[in-house]
């Protein structure tokens, strides 16, 4: 079992930026393949960045040269680092846990932080 929570959202305005962490608890952080998702009102939820175990990285299209994902096993934190942000990437951002095995998978969300970019 992993919890997780979320912090670090707001509001910001246009250009600038803010980093995201999400502290784990209940289990082994560093098996976990880590990511960032997020969801605008009226929209489905969308993949943001991805970090794996072994500190593969994958981005969006729309967000990558401006955000970074990175992780601190020791600290049991993933942390999205958001620069240059835009009016179209306000959501809620939603941090995840994943595991995949062969009989099945463990996978848990937070309760999201809401990241707001208006003037």
């Amino acid at each position: 079992q992993v919890q997780l929570v979320e912090s670090g959202g707001g509001l910001v305005q246009p250009g600038g930026s803010l980093r995201l962490s999400c502290a784990a608890s209940g289990s082994i952080f560093s098996i976990y393949d880590m990511g960032w998702y997020r969801q605008a009102p009226g929209e489905q939820r969308e993949l943001v960045a991805t970090i794996t175990s072994g500190g593969s990285t994958n981005y969006a299209d729309s967000v990558k040269g401006r955000f970074t994902i990175s992780r601190d096993n020791a600290k049991k934190t993933v942390y999205l680092q958001m620069n240059s942000l835009k009016p179209e990437d306000t959501a809620v951002y939603y941090c995840n846990a994943i595991r995949k095995l062969l009989t099945r998978t463990y996978d848990y969300w937070g309760q999201g932080t809401q990241v707001t970019v208006s003037s």
